[in-house]
């Protein structure tokens, strides 16, 4: 087995020493290891980059709907100036010109089970010109506390932080949606950069042909111009080298095509690319037999897939507006309590007791603005009040729809789960299958390759005695190159199915060493 590694690890390197023009300049030739490609893909690639955008955007989410228990504050300022026309002399000689000013603050807090809690304080003033006032101007101001808590519909710890909790499960799925975009992504890469090296024998392998093909032509020209075969040889001969020169042609292309699908994967740059005339794969393709049963891999796939991560998730959400929607359908029924503290000054009038129709005070006590703020702040009169409301719709259709709603979506997501994991199911089979197939096919080319050693060989042995010719010899020559691709390749697609079956398991981060949380901007 070593043996055979080695062998391949040589082979590879003069693929690319003999498949690459150009190769006097080694800076023109880009060497990468398939970590290496990994690693790039992971840092540059489109795919990965969209999608590491959208836990962001959820986290953004998540934080808005904490938002919700953040206090508010809220102020007001009012001016008014009312002038009337006076309807008795007692009032005024001519009209009545009242101004008013206030000012007002206040503090409002969500609470856990669905409640608010307000804290205000206002304080106005009323100063007016309509005679015989006991006091002019007039101040008045008010501590307020206000508590408001829904007894059934909107009551509960969950039932008041539903979008929070809608929001961090909805990050939860950004985040499996990624690490399911991480696993293609490293699938994707590690299936270009071995289709690369694969396509690089390839070509080395009809490049070899081509050189036999053109021996064969030139050995058969000098052969006819001593008359020892007829010209139709040299025909055939050049026939066979067309077509391999085609052959060649085709195998360029593939060494291309796969060359710019690792390019894209990796997201390389255009100065990076014209930089570098190619791509060179460093690594050799290994092979090392993976045993795993059926019960086993579904087991790890339960556990390890993100995308029936991501179902269970949806799942637990659609059961959580279930419960809310459930909810909605109860009566509206509110505990209001309140208690405020008041406080009232200003200028005391006073008229002459003698002679009470005299518009004229005989004394003003003045009483400042802050005395009634004193007055409130020192709970200087207290009120309080408790209620009950109680709201009940003779309609509720709305809500029973939403209920309907819900439970419908409910439904769909419990079947979505059952479809993936049937779907997951599938795929193991499918990727177990492969694996365990292209595991003989590297036995059963194994054994081609050392069949055609030997015979290629027994007719090299043949040739040195005269019982054999060159043309069979050339031709063993090309089967054992032959042989040796099919069997790299063979090799290549083992690795492939082996990094597919770690994708189906949810296991390629972990064996490569890599986790979810680096690729996590809200980190």
């Amino acid at each position: 087995m070593k043996k055979t590694v080695r062998r391949l690890s040589i082979l590879l390197i003069s693929v690319v020493l003999t498949a690459l023009p150009g190769q006097a300049q080694e800076e023109k030739v880009l060497r990468l290891t398939l970590e290496d490609c990994i690693v790039r893909a992971m840092q540059n690639n489109l795919s990965v980059a969209i999608q590491e955008l959208n836990p962001e955007l959820a986290a953004a989410s998540l934080s808005k709907a904490k938002e919700k228990y953040y206090p508010t504050l809220s102020f007001n300022f009012n001016l008014r100036d009312n002038e009337s026309g006076s309807y008795s002399w007692l009032e005024s000689e001519e009209s009545i010109q009242t101004k008013y000013n206030s000012i007002s603050g206040a503090i409002s807090q969500s609470i856990p089970f669905g409640g608010s809690l307000t804290v205000s304080m206002d304080s106005y003033k009323n100063e007016t010109t309509q005679r015989f006032q006991t006091i002019n101007p007039r101040y008045g101001s008010t501590l307020r506390f206000e508590f408001t808590q829904p007894l059934l519909q909107n009551f509960g710890y969950n039932i008041s932080q539903r979008e929070i909790i809608i929001a961090r499960n909805n990050l939860a799925v950004s985040e499996t949606q990624l690490e399911k975009t991480l696993h293609d992504v490293i699938y994707s890469t590690e299936q270009a950069y071995w289709n690369l090296v694969y396509a690089i024998e390839d070509l080395r392998v009809r490049q070899q042909s081509l050189k036999l093909a053109q021996e064969l032509l030139e050995k058969n020209k000098r052969s006819v111009e001593i008359g020892a075969l007829a010209p139709i040889e040299v025909l055939s001969a050049q026939s066979e080298v067309a077509t391999r020169e085609a052959d060649i042609i085709q195998a360029e292309v593939a060494v291309k095509n796969a060359e710019d699908q690792l390019k894209i994967l990796m997201n390389m740059a255009e100065e990076e690319e014209n930089e570098y005339v190619a791509i060179m794969p460093v690594d050799s393709p290994k092979f090392e037999q993976k045993e795993i049963s059926l019960e086993e891999a579904l087991a790890i796939a339960l556990n390890n897939r993100p995308d029936l991560k991501g179902l269970k998730i949806e799942l637990q959400n659609q059961q959580f507006n279930l419960s809310v929607t459930k909810n909605q359908l109860l009566p509206a029924l509110n505990l209001n309590a309140s208690y405020w503290s008041p406080g009232v000054s200003g200028d005391r009038i006073i008229y002459d007791p003698e002679n009470p129709f005299n518009p004229e005070p005989v004394e003003t006590i003045s009483g400042p603005r802050k005395d009634a703020i004193k007055d409130a702040l020192n709970f200087k009169y207290q009120n309080w009040s408790v209620g009950l409301s109680l709201n009940i719709p003779l309609n509720n259709l709305l809500s029973r729809a939403s209920y309907a709603e819900a439970k419908t979506r409910l439904d769909q997501t419990v079947l979505n789960l059952k479809q993936q994991e049937q779907q997951v199911m599938l795929e193991i089979k499918n990727a177990l299958r492969a694996t365990e197939a292209n595991q003989k096919r590297v036995q059963a080319y194994r054994v081609a390759r050392e069949l055609q050693e030997q015979k290629l060989t027994a007719e090299e042995e043949k040739l040195k005695v005269g019982q054999s010719t060159n043309y069979i010899v050339l031709m063993y020559q090309r089967d054992l190159a032959n042989a040796r691709s099919t069997e790299l390749k063979a090799i290549i697609d083992y690795n492939v199915s082996l990094a597919n079956l770690d994708r189906v398991l949810g296991l390629s981060l972990k064996n490569k060493n890599m986790k979810l949380v680096e690729f996590l901007s809200t980190k």
